[in-house]
């Protein structure tokens, strides 16, 4: 059956087609993962040339179902300030790596899109006033999180691995300890097998990064040293390598610049 249709979607890769043209990968709601022919998109003058990653587009699409080609491409929004800093597009970059594993070709995914948008968004605006690269960070961790969360990866913190008890952390207790263990989850007490152990108030920051909102002070300082956040950030990235049996290349130099900022100043 022909088509002939519009979509709207997000771009996470563009690359070379053949000669002229360009392969266009894009996740929408309806369709999830969806890769598109841009029929000459790389010859000179293409009105169709201008295409990149990180826009919101709205394209209307020709062909066939396993041969699909853009006509027409008009861009909604351009999320152009997350190349500016190294961090913005590493945490960018993390959100598109992490959702081509998880997410299918053709697989809808209603609330995704919506998800990966107020992300992009809070990376966006970070330019806006003095850059922070802790708070790219703290956005990079937390993104992560409720991508895998939305794709049945969720970290599993509402109760002790071992013996199911709930995971509340005690503030105050600094001798109280939760260990990691990446094959099972978070496990009250030091554990031999455990890759990393947290303190009440790491416990509990973790926790929050389950909700909406970007955890600040009522100042508007960010909750949180940079080294819990990068504590955090190796969790995650343990926790996809482990679950997922995939590395996002883009945590890890998200890591590496963060710690090469501070030996740096």
């Amino acid at each position: 059956m022909n088509l002939n249709l519009r979509m709207k979607g997000l771009s996470l890769k563009v690359g070379p087609l053949g000669e002229n043209d360009r392969l266009l990968t894009i996740l929408s709601e309806e369709s999830g993962i969806s890769r598109l022919a841009i029929p000459g998109a790389r010859k000179p003058k293409s009105r169709l040339g201008a295409t990149s990653p990180f826009n919101l587009l709205d394209l209307h699409i020709v062909g066939k179902k396993d041969l699909k080609k853009v006509t027409q491409i008009k861009i909604i929004k351009s999320y152009g300030n997350l190349g500016k800093n190294i961090e913005t597009l590493s945490a960018a970059q993390a959100i598109s790596e992490l959702i081509l594993i998880m997410v299918g070709n053709e697989d809808p995914q209603k609330d995704l899109l919506k998800l990966v948008l107020m992300h992009l968004n809070r990376l966006n605006e970070l330019h806006k006033t003095e850059f922070n690269s802790l708070e790219a960070l703290a956005i990079s961790v937390q993104s992560s999180i409720h991508l895998l969360a939305l794709g049945g990866y969720c970290l599993p913190l509402q109760n002790c691995c071992h013996s199911g008890s709930k995971l509340i952390p005690p503030i105050g207790e600094w001798g109280w300890r939760c260990s990691f263990i990446p094959e099972e989850g978070f496990a009250i007490g030091t554990m031999p097998n455990a890759s990393a152990e947290l303190n009440p108030s790491e416990l509990a920051l973790l926790q929050r990064l389950l909700l909406e909102k970007v955890p600040f002070h009522s100042n508007g300082k960010l909750l949180g040293p940079k080294q819990v956040w990068l504590k955090l950030l190796k969790i995650v990235e343990t926790w996809i390598e482990t679950h997922l049996q995939r590395r996002i290349t883009s945590l890890q130099m998200m890591r590496e610049v963060i710690i090469s900022n501070d030996l740096n100043t």
